[in-house]
């Protein structure tokens, strides 16, 4: 069975992923961490589109990915909301450190998605 109901959820999902690893610019690891990503759940033509969408306009790509995952996420149940945003800390982490830019935009958009302590729950287990 495919986790993602959708493609809006595979947008949703992989978006997430880019756009923090674009928040303060994507470098060469990042970028084989987010291909391993969209190979491991089949969303590598998502993944382009992530790219096109961030590219529009960097410097507005945050705020504006942010208004899209809030329409798009907060349709979701709340343990798959958390299953996102966690798998995009955990992928953050798999580069060895999450800056703290990348840590306060997760956050920001756990707080949006009423996760927030669920997730700071998850990473304290960790």
């Amino acid at each position: 069975m495919e986790y993602f109901a959708n493609r809006e959820e595979k947008r949703a999902f992989i978006l997430l992923n880019a756009i923090i690893f674009h928040y303060h610019g994507l470098d060469e690891n990042e970028e084989k961490i987010l291909l391993q990503i969209a190979q491991k759940n089949d969303v590598e033509e998502e993944l382009r589109w992530s790219y096109d969408f961030i590219s529009e306009d960097y410097l507005t790509a945050f705020e504006r990915a942010r208004d899209y995952l809030n329409a798009e996420v907060n349709k979701l149940e709340k343990t798959k909301r958390l299953h996102f945003i966690n798998q995009a800390w955990q992928a953050n982490f798999e580069k060895g450190y999450i800056t703290e830019m990348e840590a306060t935009a997760m956050l920001k958009l756990a707080r949006d998605w009423e996760v927030d302590s669920d997730l700071i729950g998850l990473v304290q287990e960790a």
